[in-house]
């Protein structure tokens, strides 16, 4: 028998052809689906864990002669990821669940799950890729189809972590795997991608957490930044920064949600050139070689998933905040968002987005 590697599916193309090409490369393969919480929207189409998908994944196990197995996380996930993304929300911040559900739930519990089996490795149908260079440090580098590569969501995995993955599509396109699937006769082949946030549901985020949030939201003022009262706001978790629907008509120009202040619960609003920031300071940094590049350097940095990256200057301050100053200012750089350093293709580490400034 090969090398034994758990490979994480979702009954989609991308892990269904990760899976098939780990058959056809001698390794000795387990599917395992973990089973999230999704609320309400169980059977909404991007919902992950559908009777459908866990349909669609063991039949490709079957295809290719390997147990799989559905794994109960829903506990986990509500509390590391939902519960999370509610309370970021209600304090005025915009998280990113997929980085944390990656860290803690896939990367956590699947690891977890994996080693206990005795696999080495675990796999995911992630577009990325792991380069291991002499000493054995392993480096996250972006896959080759630039417009799907997704090492902005991975930026949280340890050392640790990346030495026991394997991603099997980073070196291909989507218009590769969707040949392979096509090959291999699977039945997701013409499957389309999942999209938005799988515990969501058809009503989005905004009203996810009507539904679901653990504080009655306090109106509050708008202001603009020279302290002039603009209009009323019924919650913070109806904003985010960029915005501007929502925060009045009648101005006479338009305005955008250019802050949130949860202390005094106030949204700040300017003009559009008021909008961005060139500045970031970021906590809890993962710096991917398990130790800061250098205190102080260039590189560039990515904000959001779908962002253009940014020259920057970095360095590192106090309690592992690292200060992040660009080149130039960019809109969206909110608090509870994540910054991701990068080296060219390479990804050196990522940060909570604890705080911005214009300078």
């Amino acid at each position: 028998m090969g090398t034994k590697v758990v490979v994480a599916m979702s009954g989609g193309v991308d892990s269904s052809v990760a899976a098939a090409l780990l058959v056809d490369q001698g390794y000795d393969v387990t599917g395992m689906m973990l089973k999230m919480w999704v609320g309400d929207c169980e059977q909404a189409d991007n919902a992950c864990c559908t009777p459908e998908s866990i349909a669609q994944a063991r039949e490709v196990a079957n295809q290719f002669h390997f147990p799989f197995y559905v794994i109960d996380v829903k506990e986990s996930f509500k509390t590391n990821v939902v519960d999370q993304f509610i309370e970021a929300y209600q304090n005025g911040l915009t998280p990113n669940p997929c980085f944390h559900c990656n860290r803690t739930i896939k990367w956590g519990e699947l690891l977890d799950k994996a080693t206990k089996m005795g696999a080495n490795f675990i796999a995911t149908g992630h577009y990325a890729q792991i380069l291991r260079d002499e000493s054995g440090l392993s480096h996250l580098v972006k896959g080759v189809d630039e417009k799907k590569d997704q090492t902005y969501a991975l930026s949280g995995l340890t050392q640790n972590q990346l030495q026991h993955t394997i991603f099997p599509l980073g070196g291909l396109r989507k218009s590769e795997v969707r040949e392979l699937a096509r090959k291999y006769s699977l039945n997701v082949s013409e499957k389309e991608d999942s999209q938005d946030l799988c515990f969501v549901g058809a009503q989005g985020y905004r009203g996810f957490l009507k539904q679901y949030r653990t504080i009655q939201p306090k109106p509050g003022l708008i202001k603009k930044k020279n302290g002039e009262i603009m209009g009323e706001h019924q919650g913070l978790d109806q904003f985010t920064i960029g915005q501007r629907k929502g925060i009045g008509s009648g101005l006479g120009v338009p305005y955008y949600v250019i802050s949130l202040d949860s202390e005094n619960n106030e949204v700040i609003i300017g003009l559009q050139e008021e909008l961005g920031q060139n500045i970031i300071l970021t906590k809890s940094f993962n710096w991917i070689s398990g130790k800061p590049e250098c205190l102080s350097g260039t590189a560039e940095v990515k904000i959001r998933y779908k962002a253009v990256p940014v020259s920057c200057r970095f360095e590192s301050l106090e309690n592992g905040i690292i200060k992040i100053i660009m080149d130039k200012t960019v809109r969206d750089a909110t608090p509870g968002q994540i910054a991701v350093l990068y080296n060219g293709d390479e990804v050196l580490g990522s940060g909570i987005i604890q705080s911005t400034m214009r300078e």
